[in-house]
Formats: structure tokens, C-alpha cells, sequence
């Protein structure tokens, strides 16, 4: 069993996936690409590392990669003051400590977004660490973000928390289970056949439900 929680922040604890779908839309389109809404948001939670060659090619990534994840964050800060935490998030983190895990944020955003974020779920108190797209040279899908956020709390085993097909690849690649939200927009399929274990539709429903997954209590039998 687990001894620590590593939870995503971007569309799990905040509610960030369809601002960063359009701010990657209107990225691209500064560039003349133009990719349906729908495409992009499949492939949010992916780190901006690999998302445009994922969604634009890697012609695209070549001539313009640094290009559009500036463009992005540019579209991306208007957004911010509209960033609200779900039902939930402080509550689960609170939670999850008080059963006596360790509690760490693993992201792939910004720095400047992530403090802002942390802020938003007053998870300095409530966490340990978190990592941001800094700490890793791949982010997800790429296992390397879990992997770190276990390292700085010195955690023997983690179970992921998140919202994206993206962070269940990466998890299943760091051998740690994984538990989902729908927050993000994902199907329960989707989930499902990326690796979540458990899929629910709300944190408060995964409060609920703590007892029948990994994150029932750390070093359970």
C-alpha cells in the first residue's frame, strides 16, 4: 500500500481544462494552425513539452514549439483570475493527511501557475511539496513527474490522483495506482483504459469513497 498521495493540481484540485484548451487553441492560430477544440482538449494534462507535436506534428514542434508555449501562456494569464478550486479540494487534502499520508503535488505547469494554484487550495499547509514543470525534462505522459514529487518527501510508494488519460499513463509507468476525478472532462473509459483503478465524478465523491481505494489508509493491510 501507498504511503503518499500525489495529487495533480491542474483540473483536479482547480478548474483549468478548458481555459488551457483555449488558450492552446488561440496559440496555435497565432500561427496560422487551427486544430478543433475537441482534439486539443483530448490532450490536455499532457505536458506542453509534447503536446504541440502530439496535436501539430513534428514540423510544427520544430519551427514553432518554444514559440507556441509562449504564445500559450500569454493566452493562458487573462484566464487566471477566473481559476477556481472544485468542491472539495481542501477538504480531500486535509483528509488525506489526517489518515496519514504524505500529500504532494505533482504538476507539469508553470511555476508562476502552480504557486498560484497552491494558493487557491491553501496547500502550503496542507502539502508537503510540489513539483512544477522545472523540476523534469518530460513531463507527462512520461512518468518523471511522479516519480520526482516522491522523491522530495522521500516516499516509499504513491498512488496518483488525477484527472487526465495522461496522468494514468504516467502513473501505470511509475508502477503506482491510480485514482481519477472527471473534473477534467474525461470519460470514465477513458480513464479506465489509460489505468485509473477507480474513477469518480466529483472529489467530494471521492472523499466519499476513500475506503475503497488505495488511499484508504497508508501501509493498510
Amino acid at each position: 500500500m501507498p504511503d503518499t498521495a500525489i495529487l495533480d493540481i491542474d483540473g483536479t484540485l482547480v478548474d483549468t481544462n478548458y481555459q488551457h484548451a483555449l488558450a492552446w487553441f488561440r496559440a496555435f492560430g497565432r500561427y496560422d494552425v487551427w486544430l478543433p477544440l475537441w482534439r486539443i482538449h483530448r490532450h490536455i494534462g499532457m505536458g506542453g513539452d509534447q503536446l504541440v507535436a502530439a496535436l501539430a506534428g513534428d514540423e510544427v514542434e520544430q519551427r514553432y514549439g518554444d514559440a507556441l508555449r509562449d504564445a500559450w501562456v500569454e493566452e493562458f494569464d487573462p484566464y487566471l483570475d477566473e481559476i477556481r478550486p472544485f468542491d472539495g479540494a481542501t477538504e480531500l487534502l486535509d483528509e488525506l493527511g489526517g489518515r496519514g499520508f504524505t500529500v504532494v503535488l505533482a504538476s507539469s505547469g508553470k511555476p508562476q501557475h502552480v504557486e498560484r494554484f497552491i494558493d487557491l487550495v491553501d496547500g502550503r499547509s496542507r502539502c508537503r511539496a510540489w513539483t512544477t514543470s522545472e523540476d523534469v525534462e518530460a513531463t507527462k505522459p512520461a512518468p518523471d513527474l511522479l516519480r520526482v514529487a516522491l522523491n522530495k518527501v522521500g516516499g516509499g510508494s504513491g498512488a496518483a490522483v488525477g484527472d487526465s488519460t495522461w496522468d494514468f499513463l504516467a502513473a501505470g509507468r511509475a508502477g503506482m495506482p491510480g485514482v481519477a476525478v472527471r473534473t477534467g472532462g474525461f470519460s470514465p473509459g477513458e480513464l479506465r483504459k489509460a489505468g485509473a483503478a477507480h474513477v469518480f465524478d466529483s472529489l467530494t465523491e471521492l472523499i466519499a469513497n476513500l475506503d475503497h481505494t488505495p488511499l484508504r489508509a497508508p501501509l493498510a493491510g
